[in-house]
């Protein structure tokens, strides 16, 4: 993948301001600084807890935004094919979630 990177981003709260298990108003810069990245090598995979119709109604309504990913839920075939076993945790260089938080955030109350 030389310089490109993967990227993790979650549905709910994230691409779509929502409440599970609807889908609601897009989160239109992110999804074309996205759709961007995409289109300059990098590899998207859609990581979020939705399951079964609510994981397809999710992936649906990313389609009619025009943004595709190249995994849902899962690692990269080639990150597979690299680490010889495909692990839960998602390999990627970034995570993009509503409920992320850097390392030292935690030690705020420390």
């Amino acid at each position: 993948m030389e310089n490109n990177k993967i990227i993790a981003v979650d549905f709910d709260g994230t691409l779509c301001f929502s409440s599970w298990p609807d889908v609601g108003e897009p989160n239109v810069p992110l999804i074309e600084q996205l759709k961007a990245l995409k289109s300059s090598g990098n590899k998207l995979i859609l990581w979020t807890c939705r399951a079964g119709e609510a994981l397809d109604l999710a992936v649906s309504w990313c389609r009619d935004q025009h943004l595709e990913f190249d995994a849902v839920n899962d690692n990269l075939p080639e990150i597979v094919e690299l680490y010889g076993n495909n692990s839960r945790k998602i390999t990627c260089d970034y995570y993009i979630d509503d409920r992320a938080c850097l390392p030292d955030a935690l030690l705020l109350g420390a």
